[in-house]
């Protein structure tokens, strides 16, 4: 498997199989892309219950694949920084060296991953955390913080897998996969949201700015884009369109002294959930 995901056109195949499952059916076969939709939830026991709309209402796997909870399905936790998704928190530690961790054993640089000179200076020795979001979960992100959105890098790259066989496997493979990362100014300092492409995502949106679209094939250059936009805890940020992961970078002292990132790892965890 190892041999064959190394030399398949991993950005192709994700763009087309995003753009294939957003093709919307002609009025004629919404039948079928109801039993698609109805299949789909029942394979990855997804909460029809939780899903914003009837699976009627949606024009194509994809755009339920993105859908909106419920309002009021995700109340507001009361401490500072929440959790910015639905998922499973595969790492959280203190950013020693400027080094986060992939895998037990293997190391990725925060300077490589996201491409800031000022990385060092913003996020030394503060505590990351790591959120897997399967195919299961809601895949919309939201901000874990009140503050200013204040800068979005985009920074291209492959689409590998975020598997358990990638990050044992591949070399800093976080900081080669293509990634957006969203910078907030809180009252306690820099915090960055970043949103990491993966095989079969097929595009990483961006609420706020919907001229930001991640996997366009021809866009192979990194580049910034300077914000002042005022956002709220638990206010949409964006979203994948296929499953992948959301690293959280907190500056030192921003979260309660005390906190122990250890103990947050393996957590299942819900958008919104107090971050504790």
């Amino acid at each position: 498997m190892s041999a064959i995901t190394r030399f398949l056109p991993k950005n192709h195949l994700s763009y087309f199989a995003g753009k294939l499952v957003h093709l919307k059916f002609p009025p004629f076969l919404s039948w079928l892309k109801n039993l698609i939709i109805e299949n789909f939830a029942q394979a990855y026991k997804i909460d029809l219950n939780e899903v914003e709309f009837p699976i009627e209402k949606y024009d194509s796997l994809g755009e339920f694949f993105i859908r909106r909870l419920k309002p009021g399905l995700r109340p507001l936790g009361q401490t500072w920084a929440l959790n910015p998704a639905d998922a499973v928190i595969t790492q959280a530690a203190v950013m020693t060296d400027g080094k986060l961790i992939q895998a037990k054993g293997k190391t990725y640089s925060l300077q490589n991953f996201t491409q800031d000179p000022e990385a060092t200076k913003k996020w030394m020795d503060g505590i990351f955390l790591t959120y897997y979001l399967c195919p299961t979960d809601y895949h919309r992100v939201h901000s874990p913080v009140t503050g200013y959105i204040k800068k979005i890098t985009h920074i291209p790259g492959a689409l590998w897998p975020v598997n358990a066989w990638s990050t044992e496997n591949i070399h800093e493979l976080f900081s080669i996969n293509e990634r957006i990362l969203v910078e907030i100014e809180t009252d306690r300092g820099p915090v960055g949201v970043m949103f990491v492409g993966a095989t079969n995502v097929g595009q990483i949106i961006l609420t706020f700015d919907t001229s930001i679209v991640g996997n366009q094939l021809l866009s192979s250059l990194k580049f910034e884009k300077i914000y002042d936009l005022p956002v709220q805890k638990g206010d949409e940020l964006g979203a994948f369109r296929m499953g992948s992961t959301v690293v959280m970078l907190y500056a030192k002292g921003q979260l309660p002294e005390g906190f122990d990132p250890g103990t947050q790892l393996s957590k299942a965890v819900k958008v919104n959930s107090p971050l504790a």
